[in-house]
């Protein structure tokens, strides 16, 4: 009798009473406005903007509605202008395009490497010959690329970089926090990433006028002044009156309940990674699946884990389906059509035909991921990963029994689970 997983992938853990106790007390005061405080008071929102600015070693931090919001609002505040074109990763989620295509960009689509970075050849590439004046780069899953190598290729041909770091907050690069090889960074507080206000998002930056852009265009009227990691004064003065207003501020109470994870964050960094650990050594025990090493200079945030089994690709629906009788969430990249938050540059349509990407095509076909909740103890992970592995084992011996192509099996899970 096969044993079945019984915890879901998408709890996550508690709020802290401390955490509890603030946000009552603001609710309590009914102001959950960021600008609306009392003389002297300073709002929830602008210290957590001074909090996150000391902790990601920036000079300047936003507090935003949403990731997807931080990252449309920072290459606005960059100087991209209705229909420049933007170089991007083709591994990503929906809201990065969404956000080039809200900020009036243009995406060109990159291919990855067969470790899910972008890739530096194709980059360089199409940073000579396409004129991009930008490059919007996702450490998609927490991976992240030659950092060295990209930035000198934007550099030589002067693209601005934006850093999406929607699963990277945390995470290191030779010891340089992940955003601060760009010229801004976004980061996410949605629910499933490294702190939750269970919508919510973050720019930092070291410039001065992107940072005022930014909290200009987020809202904040003339009220600046008010902000925890802004510029001085004299760069409002220079941009206040050709900057637009999007509306897209945090509120105090989302700002309150960020500010109680912020100090356990590095904590939990070590609490996941304790936990990847587990699930790659037993991945990548199994003989059926490939586990990519991760890199001595990439300090990574174990929260999701990337896996490929040695399947073909019409065996990955019935993996799916045999895990997922079991408990079991795995995500799969290589679906022809969206599925839940997995996607490929192929489905957004709303982009026009895009440029055939076969290297990127052919990686994401052998992807499966799943998240690492810290909601999971280390013996969760291991039996997890012990799923997987029996069910990729059991497929495999399967296809070599029989010798049937594995189009040919039913996508109904085995009876014994």
């Amino acid at each position: 009798m096969k044993s079945n997983f019984n915890k879901p992938f998408t709890q996550q853990e508690a709020i802290d009473e401390a955490t509890i106790e603030r946000v009552s007390a603001l609710l309590r005061g009914g102001r959950l406005h960021r600008y609306n405080t009392l003389e002297g008071e300073i709002s929830e929102a602008a210290q957590l903007e001074k909090e996150y600015a000391t902790y990601q070693e920036a000079r300047y931090c936003l507090a935003c509605s949403s990731g997807g919001y931080a990252l449309a609002v920072a290459l606005r505040a960059a100087g991209l202008k209705p229909g420049d074109t933007v170089l991007a990763n083709a591994y990503t989620l929906a809201p990065v395009p969404g956000a080039i295509h809200n900020a009036g960009g243009i995406p060109l689509f990159v291919e990855i490497d067969d470790a899910w970075h972008i890739d530096v050849v194709d980059l360089q590439q199409k940073a000579e010959v396409s004129g991009a004046r930008f490059l919007m780069l996702s450490h998609m899953r927490g991976h992240i690329a030659d950092m060295d190598r990209i930035v000198a290729i934007c550099k030589a041909h002067q693209i601005t970089i934006v850093e999406d770091c929607a699963h990277t907050m945390g995470a290191r690069w030779n010891g340089i926090r992940s955003g601060n090889f760009g010229h801004v960074a976004a980061f996410s507080a949605q629910t499933y990433k490294h702190i939750n206000s269970g919508e919510g998002g973050l720019l930092t930056t070291d410039d001065p006028v992107i940072a005022a852009r930014a909290i200009i265009m987020s809202g904040s009227y003339m009220l600046y002044g008010s902000h925890g990691a802004a510029p001085d004064e004299a760069v409002f003065a220079q941009v206040k009156l050709e900057t637009p207003n999007y509306s897209g501020r945090m509120d105090n109470m989302r700002a309150a309940i960020l500010r109680g994870q912020l100090q356990s964050l590095d904590d939990n960094v070590r609490r996941w990674n304790e936990r990847y650990r587990v699930l790659e050594t037993r991945l990548s025990n199994s003989t059926a699946i490939d586990v990519t090493e991760r890199r001595q200079n990439e300090e990574f945030v174990g929260s999701s884990i990337q896996f490929r089994p040695r399947l073909a690709v019409s065996g990955f629906e019935p993996l799916i389906a045999n895990c997922l009788a079991r408990g079991v969430d795995i995500k799969w990249f290589g679906a022809e059509q969206p599925k839940a938050f997995t996607s490929r540059y192929d489905s957004w349509r709303y982009l026009g035909e895009q440029e055939p990407l076969p290297q990127t095509l052919e990686v994401l076909s052998r992807t499966c991921d799943i998240r690492v909740p810290l909601t999971f103890e280390p013996a969760d992970c291991k039996q997890v990963a012990d799923i997987i592995a029996q069910e990729v084992e059991e497929l495999q011996s399967a296809f070599a029994m029989t010798g049937r192509d594995e189009s040919e099996l039913s996508l109904e899970p085995d009876s014994q689970n």
